[in-house]
């Protein structure tokens, strides 16, 4: 072990018992500076390595890349993270596991053996082994039997004691990716770029060799995917490997058809959450002995085991979305910790969006980021007019009878399907809102129950019965899951349950009630968490609704981005209000993002764009997200947006850490809230302090939740901050207690 490097994975005593655990060196020090490193800490309590951890074969690393290693380091110093925690979220537990592997013999004959007691059954057998030419070895047993002309191995094994032949047996993964992924559509030759997109490539290709990040704004259907990929083959022709990140996995099936389609003789990995698990360890394996250039994923991907050294460009792709931040420990995010890789690695980024965050659009404004402008769509298609509905007017003016019945679709919208139904176009319902009702309660109004989360502080969800549950309906709550069945009857006085309120379930049984033309699975689809259960459902709900099976798409926000179908006319709304009124400032933003996206959906041809239409139903139709987004209009917004976030100091002006005490004991939760906050009052006063607060959520799963926010001009204070608790034994990686930094979500 006396050249252990940087990345080795090694066996180490742990505990008392000495119990062997695998690490990864992270630095080494010659002999000259090793009590200088040891510091204040005794030599005689330093224990020896046992040995090196790693199994080396064809399925096997035995060294984690050293560039990750320092990636990773930044990432558990900059999130507040154990290091091993970021490490084990780093590889795949399929590759740490080795799912898939599979263990091969395949024989070798050895040059010059002279063979002793060989029966003179085996004789010929040996004869011709020696006439077979070199390259038909190394060969397995059977094939080799085949060869022979015999239905038994018994002279091929008394050739292997005789040593004549000598096994050797390789492990390797076995595992397509998927014929989903073989079939991927998509062009393989270069297409012809717009002026826009020339100046775009241009300013991108000239700063290859060097970190430089680009901002790629351009709108919905104006060809950045065609920009990524004719960087990326430049980079490829200048030796490089690449990595693209889309947000997940329902972007994945069109984006990654183009890659593999355009660069498959170079090798394309694909790697996110849909895949099994002996296919995720086979392409991240793929990517680790360089089969594979060209890496397409989700948020993880960014962690590709591309050699050092040979990463030339990282695209990341609708770097908006909310998904590329990770939920739990390590809680990164996707296209930060890719900005730094670049930064590391010393190679271009590119961040593309319709809507950019507004954390990289001041990077941009700042002249910290280049900014690349794509303001046209190719292919003759235009941005279609998008007509806001205002809800409240649109009840009103229904009759008395249509009053007495819940309607998501309001007439504006409703005489627009029909519209759409007698020709040949396609359309697309947005609601963001799963299940059948949000709100459950009693008929009887002076009886006041409704029906709440046991765990948590929010009300459950109705969902209709499916063939999974037999028909039965059920209550589930969407923050920790928890599942119950409908009450027969209100609890409290016996009366009649009345749900309230739309999910994507009801939208679905009011469109087949009201479009005949309509029939769920045979002309309609709904696309949500609770269909679209694996990759393959996502491959095959959106191929059918690209052939033109499909007319009509309804779901959630997975509809919403990314999805090019070229004959898609209308787009609907359904209520634009749903998370414009949550208790985060980042509402209006996500708010405009979601809608002027789903709008981008239509009218992305020529035959389509005089028909295309945009319906946006709210309650709030003066609400400036909504009434930027109507007008296409990023830059309005995020300037109005911006000078809100200067006056009151918040990101992306300044920097924002958030930590959130849990227990099952709400006021000894509280109290953790009030001790961290009085130790940062007298730490860390260049910091201000929100909280200690009771969450906007105050209980998810039977965990009372108290915050504190962290707010500074940069980051710096807050990672001096966050370091004095850790060392005091405030903040703990542990259930009761997390630190989010640069949070996107406050509840």
């Amino acid at each position: 072990m006396k050249n252990l490097e940087v990345g080795d994975r090694v066996k180490a005593p742990l505990g008392r018992g000495d119990r062997p655990v695998e690490g990864i060196v992270i630095e080494v020090f010659p002999p000259d500076r090793v009590l200088e490193a040891l510091g204040d800490l005794d030599p005689s309590r330093i224990k020896p390595l046992i040995g090196s951890a790693a199994r080396v074969s064809a399925a096997d690393f035995a060294r984690f890349p050293p560039n990750l290693v320092r990636l990773g380091l930044w990432i558990s110093q900059y999130y507040c993270c154990p290091i091993g925690m970021v490490f084990a979220a780093m590889v795949p537990s399929a590759v740490k596991r080795q799912t898939g592997v599979a263990f091969r013999r395949f024989l070798e004959r050895i040059e010059g053996a002279q063979p002793q007691d060989l029966p003179r059954s085996s004789s010929e057998a040996l004869a011709r082994v020696r006439e077979m030419p070199k390259e038909a070895f190394p060969v397995d047993a059977r094939g080799l039997a085949d060869r022979l002309g015999h239905k038994t191995l018994s002279h091929v094994n008394r050739l292997i004691r005789a040593g004549v032949l000598r096994e050797r047996v390789v492990q390797e993964v076995r595992a397509a990716v998927g014929p989903e992924w073989e079939a991927a559509d998509g062009d393989r030759q270069p297409k012809p770029l717009t002026a826009d997109q020339q100046r775009a490539l241009n300013a991108i290709e000239s700063g290859f060799g060097a970190f430089r990040a680009n901002v790629l704004f351009g709108v919905t259907g104006s060809g950045k995917t065609e920009v990524y990929l004719q960087a990326l083959a430049n980079v490829l022709a200048r030796g490089k490997s690449a990595i693209v990140l889309v947000p997940e996995i329902s972007l994945t099936p069109q984006t990654a058809g183009r890659f593999l389609a355009r660069f498959r003789e170079v090798g394309v990995a694909v790697l996110h959450s849909g895949l099994s698990q002996s296919q995720r360890h086979a392409e991240w394996m793929r990517v680790m002995n360089g089969q594979a250039r060209v890496v397409v994923g989700a948020r993880s991907a960014i962690f590709a085991p591309v050699a050092e050294g040979t990463l030339g460009l990282i695209v990341v792709d609708e770097e908006h979305d909310g998904s590329y931040k990770q939920d739990q420990l390590p809680r990164y995010h996707g296209r930060d910790v890719a900005i730094r890789r670049a930064q590391m690695e010393g190679c271009s980024i590119i961040l593309g969006s319709a809507t950019p965050s507004l954390e990289s659009w001041h990077n941009a404004a700042s002249g910290r980021f280049g900014l690349l402008e794509l303001s046209d769509r190719v292919g003759g298609g235009s941005l279609p007019p998008v007509r806001v509905v205002d809800m409240a007017e649109e009840g009103r003016n229904r009759s008395p009878a249509d009053r007495r019945h819940q309607h998501s679709i309001g007439p504006a919208l409703e005489a627009e399907i029909h519209r759409t139904l007698k020709g040949t176009g396609q359309l697309i319902l947005l609601l963001n809102r799963r299940g059948y009702a949000s709100y459950i309660c009693c008929s009887d109004q002076g009886c006041g129950w409704y029906l709440t989360c046991e765990h948590c502080d929010v009300t459950a969800v109705y969902h209709k019965g499916s063939p999974a549950t037999e028909g039965r309906g059920y209550v589930k709550c969407h923050h920790c899951l928890a599942e119950t069945r409908l009450p027969a009857a209100c609890p409290a006085c016996g009366s009649r349950i009345t749900t309230f309120g739309f999910g994507t379930q009801r939208l679905e049984d009011e469109i087949e009630r009201k479009f005949p033309a309509l029939k769920l699975g045979a002309t309609m689809l709904r696309l949500d968490g609770d269909t679209m259960k694996r990759a393959a459902d996502y491959f095959g709900a959106l191929d059918r609704f690209r052939r033109g099976d499909i007319r009509a798409l309804i779901g959630t926000q997975m509809i919403a981005k990314g999805l090019d179908f070229p004959n898609v006319e209308l787009i609907g709304v359904i209520n634009a209000d749903t998370g414009l009124n949550m208790p985060d400032f980042r509402a209006e933003e996500r708010t405009f993002q979601l809608i002027a996206q789903v709008a981008g959906r239509a009218g992305r041809s020529a035959d389509s764009r005089s028909d295309s239409r945009v319906i946006v139903q709210s309650f709030s139709p003066g609400a400036a997200s909504i009434r930027f987004a109507s007008r296409h209009d990023f830059r309005g917004f995020a300037q109005r947006e911006m000078g809100f976030r200067r006056e009151a100091e918040l990101p992306p002006v300044g920097r924002m850490a958030r930590i959130v005490c849990r227990d099952e004991d709400g006021q000894r939760a509280e109290n953790r809230a009030a001790e961290i906050t009085r130790t940062l009052q007298r730490t860390a006063p260049s910091v201000r302090l929100r909280g200690p607060m009771a969450c906007p959520i105050s209980r998810i799963g039977g965990f009372y939740r108290f915050s504190v926010e962290l707010l500074a001009s940069s980051a710096g204070p807050i990672q001096q901050a966050l370091a004095a608790l850790r060392a005091l034994g405030l903040v703990k990686s542990d259930a009761k207690t997390a630190v989010d930094v640069d949070p996107i979500a406050l509840l």
